[in-house]
């Protein structure tokens, strides 16, 4: 889980974009984004939450098409989903007090991830 909250403002002061919405994709069918309190009790209670709902060691047929071993990860990323949309009021992204956004990457393996985020002026 990696607290991407302030790149995705960067880009938003960067863009210029007053009123409308963000939205950030991570473009990869093993990976998630989803807005969390970013703490260390909730990222525990998170992964523990995702390994009762896809275990990681159980036998999906995704592993038998392509002799790789992450089908829980590509479960995870479809049940959270790749992207999240924000408002943008008065140029500021339209967040809760506690609430970040992030990254989750579920893959069995090391992966460079893009996350692309675009503006949607109103």
């Amino acid at each position: 889980m990696i607290n991407i909250t302030d790149q995705v403002t960067q880009a938003l002061n960067e863009s210029g974009t007053k009123e409308g919405v963000a939205l950030v994709f991570v473009n990869g069918s093993t990976a998630a984004i989803t807005s969390i309190e970013y703490e260390p009790g909730l990222e525990k209670d998170m992964d523990e939450l995702l390994e009762k709902f896809a275990p990681e060691e159980a036998d999906y047929e995704h592993h038998k098409t392509w002799g790789d071993h992450n089908g829980a990860a590509h479960l995870k990323s479809a049940f959270i989903g790749t992207d999240f949309s924000v408002p943008v009021e008065e140029g500021r992204l339209i967040l809760g007090t506690w609430q970040q956004i992030v990254l989750l990457d579920f893959d069995e393996r090391p992966r460079e991830r893009e996350i692309i985020v675009k503006f949607l002026a109103q």
